[in-house]
């Protein structure tokens, strides 16, 4: 394998590349490491395990006086390096200058944020030129204070002292501030009346944290709803204020030891944990954990999202509470994150009962992030804060600058340039006014910031999107439409490196896409490249009777499966969910009545979920689908049910006889969910094989939300390695939508001229 990383940070000038130099010679790994305008770019081969030591051993051992303030890494196809070398410098003055993100407070501030001797004790904005805010503070290039909210705080002489001297710390640190001249926190109620300001207000908050209040407290890019993660009164009042039924929220620990108490943790999710992006981190729970912290924080899951404090305010109040505490964007449900202060009370009044404001303005809205670990490798689900705005590096040149308005659900836009193209945040589902919104703001936002004017617009081919609709508005002249489920392969691939010009074996497995047929796709098997694609073979059509309610309600979707594919639905089946609605759908899949066609593998899951008495409704996206991954990983078997490959399709209906059949039999649901995965990863593989076989393509490219599933990942993943055959899967954008926009950006790149009708 080839192990690409990319640091930008205090990385040149420190004696960087001669350790990197060192420790892969030391290690038997081939390969460069290079400055460039960014930061280092270091690449290096062997095999993946030394790969992923060599990982660890850069952020544990690098130079004393560096200072890293992002790092991504990808694994990829190995190139041959022969010997490992230190390579001539980059300098392509073209390439645009990054917006850093926000970075996690450093170690050095961590201590003078505890040193009761020091200016800054207990200063909730501390930091310097390794740490602080970034991307959500600046509102113009150069990254200079003037150019930031924190222009309106005039630093004080001793401030200014270490501003100006280049062997201070914070030299040219923008945000510099002190309790004398920067910002400062207070609390208010909900009527604005305030109780009490600086570190009184943070040692008030944390014992209304301790009384079971439920906090908005502002941070980086917006607030969050903060409140004691063992309290399941507390808890389950801030679902019942937020519309938040039961999907899962996540919990900020106080450090990496409560982390253990909570989850089984492995090197990589640990890095992830502790790295400098601070992410949440999706981790499976310790027996331990429903006992430790309320089991209504991640009702009936077998896993939980935890992230540890990034800002020195997080970091005094998980200190002074000393225990876990729900941290969840300051929304209702489906809502973006609110981010100022008279728009908190506004939006939070029913929810929040005090609000931990200051006065530094946040000049845009960022979500927490989210990552996994599947197959060794870091998988974003949520692609936001300590990564947005950082550039995914593609293997091409853009010929025009290009904007990609992403899809409709978990959106992201991006502005492709030269060889990179620069992600937003996670905007979020576009199905309300306040959704819409951002989306505008980020839009206006991202193309003034990198000052580019976009000659090719780019957006899904759903002619209901709301993207879609903006593009044919705002963009007329220039706007072309690409397919769902191409731009989903092709975002693995560019990030991947793979040649834009390569065929490769695209399985694009999700809920719901706009299809060139006009039906509803999602279980596709594509032979493609950047520039094009070939639908090779789809999941058998299937009615979803009621279009989106299907979505929301997985019985529905089980019954159409099993009449469309002349099984009738089982007695038990029918009881649980009431004769009269089970006859109702029935007839609405027969007569074909509101009941648009459908190949999505997405709701297959889902189907299967109901059809095992797990989840007939849904309050959350994808609800069904992971309570059935949840219980398959509680099972170990090899075996799979029948299914066939006829005419380009694939034939499930064996699947579901096999299924109907062993509950009749009582076999256990997990053994029944375990061997359902494992015949969509033996899908994957006989699928993958055929196709290998006619064509010699030996690349597989796995995306779309289904494979967010670690269980079936893993598996089709080990499996198709097992064939031969060579396996990409995302590591830097999510293989849910948030990662579109990419894949839609590198295909408006290729479009020619002479086809760029059938796009429109």
């Amino acid at each position: 394998m080839r192990l690409k990383i990319t640091i930008t940070g205090t990385v040149q000038g420190v004696g960087f590349r001669p350790f990197i130099y060192r420790l892969a010679k030391s290690m038997g790994l081939n390969g460069y490491v290079l400055n460039n305008l960014s930061g280092v770019t270091v690449e290096v081969e062997g095999d993946e395990e030394r790969l992923r030591e060599f990982l660890l051993r850069v952020e544990r051992e690098k130079p004393p006086i560096s200072k890293i303030y992002s790092l991504e890494y990808r694994f990829l196809d190995r190139k041959g390096y022969r010997g490992f070398e230190i390579r001539e410098s980059e300098n392509r003055s073209e390439l645009k200058a990054l917006i850093m993100p926000d970075i996690a407070t450093c170690e050095e501030c961590l201590g003078e944020l505890y040193d009761t001797g020091n200016r800054r004790y207990r200063y909730p904005f501390i930091n310097c030129t390794n740490c602080g805010p970034r991307y959500t503070i600046i509102e113009r290039l150069p990254y200079d204070r003037k150019n930031t909210t924190m222009k309106i705080f005039k630093m004080c002489p001793e401030c200014s002292k270490e501003y100006k001297d280049p062997m201070d710390r914070r030299f040219h640190a923008q945000p510099n501030a002190c309790p004398v001249c920067g910002p400062h926190v207070f609390l208010e109620d909900k009527n604005g009346k305030r109780i009490a300001e600086r570190d009184e207000a943070i040692r008030e908050t944390v014992r209304a944290i301790e009384q079971g209040k439920i906090v908005a407290i502002k941070g980086l890019g917006g607030f969050h709803l903060v409140c004691d993660a063992a309290n399941s009164s507390t808890v389950k009042e801030l679902r019942r204020r937020k519309n938040r039924e039961e999907k899962p929220l996540a919990v900020m620990v106080p450090n990496i030891s409560w982390a253990r108490k909570l989850a089984s943790i492995s090197l990589l999710e640990e890095r992830a944990l502790t790295s400098i992006e601070r992410p949440i981190v999706i981790l499976k729970k310790t027996p331990n954990c429903d006992t430790l912290i309320s089991r209504d924080v991640s009702p009936d899951n077998t896993t939980v999202g935890l992230f540890l404090p990034y800002t020195p305010l997080h970091h005094l109040i998980l200190k002074d509470f000393g225990k876990p505490v729900v941290a969840t964007s300051a929304n209702l449900t489906d809502e973006p994150i609110a981010k100022e202060n008279e728009e908190a009370v506004e939006r939070l009044s029913g929810i929040a009962d005090l609000f931990l404001m200051h006065n530094r303005p946040i000049r845009r809205r960022c979500d927490d992030s989210v990552v996994t670990v599947i197959c060794g490798r870091q998988v974003p689900i949520r692609r936001s804060r300590g990564f947005a705005p950082l550039p995914v590096t593609v293997p091409f040149r853009f010929k025009k600058p290009v904007l990609a308005l992403g899809p409709y659900m978990k959106n992201t836009i991006a502005v492709g340039i030269d060889d990179r193209v620069f992600m937003s945040q996670h905007i979020g589902d576009l199905d309300n006014t306040l959704a819409t919104d951002y989306f505008k703001e980020t839009l206006e936002d991202l193309l003034s910031l990198l000052q580019v004017e976009p000659e090719i617009v780019v957006c899904d081919k759903h002619p209901l999107y709301f993207t879609t609709k903006f593009g044919s508005k705002a963009f007329p002249e220039r706007l072309v439409k690409v397919q769902h489920h191409h731009a989903h392969v092709v975002s693995c691939m560019v990030e991947n490196e793979l040649p834009p010009d390569e065929y490769v074996i695209g399985f694009a497995f999700d809920g719901t896409g706009y299809g060139d047929d006009g039906t509803i796709w999602g279980g596709e098997v594509l032979i493609a490249n950047v520039r094009s694609y070939r639908r090779v073979y789809h999941l058998k059509p299937f009615p979803l009777p009621g279009g989106d309610k299907a979505v929301k309600e997985p019985y529905r979707t089980a019954i159409s499966l099993l009449i469309s594919n002349g099984i009738e639905p089982p007695e038990k089946f029918i009881e649980k969910i009431g004769r009269n609605r089970a006859d109702f759908i029935a007839q609405m899949v027969r007569r074909r009545f509101n009941s648009p066609m459908a190949s999505s593998m997405g709701r297959v899951f889902d189907a299967v979920s109901s059809l095992l008495f797990l989840r007939d409704t849904v309050s959350f996206h994808a609800q069904a689908a992971i309570m059935l991954e949840q219980a398959s990983a509680g099972y170990e078997t090899e075996d799979v049910y029948r299914f066939s490959l006829r005419k380009r399709q694939v034939d499930l209906s064996p699947m579901l006889e096999g299924i109907l059949a062993d509950l009749k039999a009582g076999a256990p649901k997990c053994l029944i969910a375990k061997k359902f995965h494992n015949t969509i990863a033996e899908l994957i593989v006989d699928t993958a094989v055929r196709i290998h076989r006619r064509t010699g393509i030996s690349k597989v490219v796995l995306s779309g939300g289904v494979f967010q599933n670690r269980v079936l990942t893993k598996k089709a993943f080990d499996a198709l390695k097992g064939k031969g055959l060579n396996v990409y899967i995302h590591q830097t954008v999510p293989p849910n939508d948030g990662g579109i926009s990419l894949g839609q950006a590198a295909i408006a790149n290729f479009i020619k001229e002479e086809i760029s009708a059938v796009y429109r």
